[in-house]
């Protein structure tokens, strides 16, 4: 995937510490954590093996999702918002899809300045998160 459709932070801080402090900062910017999968404990369950960690974040303002789904309910395909952290090169990673790029799949009058909005607080909370771990 092409880094312009990415948003990415890396810190020092453990997936452990990431994992326990997103909630948290997400919390204090109105998002709430609907559901996080362990992508590793997931694979391995399956009987597929997966070294590598990696949790995977489902994040939401029900206000601002209230707002695209009024006017375009086929933007639930793309909703929650997903963050996922990982492990690269010694670093943990913190990335996000654009919202603002993933808007342009969809054909919505008005929802840019909700998609900016959205992307501006993802910035902040995967910020925060990478600071203060």
């Amino acid at each position: 995937m092409k880094q312009e459709f990415l948003i990415t932070y890396a810190t020092d801080a453990s997936i452990e510490q990431v994992s326990e402090r997103l909630p948290e900062i997400s919390q204090n910017h109105k998002f709430g954590v609907l559901g996080t999968h362990d992508l590793k404990e997931k694979m391995v369950s399956k009987g597929v093996p997966f070294e590598r960690e990696c949790r995977v974040f489902e994040v939401c303002n029900p206000h601002q999702a209230q707002k695209v789904l009024s006017s375009a309910m086929e933007v639930s395909t793309a909703l929650p918002c997903r963050i996922s952290v990982y492990e690269e090169d010694g670093k943990t990673i913190l990335a996000t899809i654009k919202p603002t790029s993933l808007l342009t799949l969809f054909d919505i009058d008005n929802a840019e300045q909700t998609a900016k909005e959205v992307e501006d607080t993802l910035i902040l909370i995967m910020k925060e998160t990478a600071a203060a771990s």
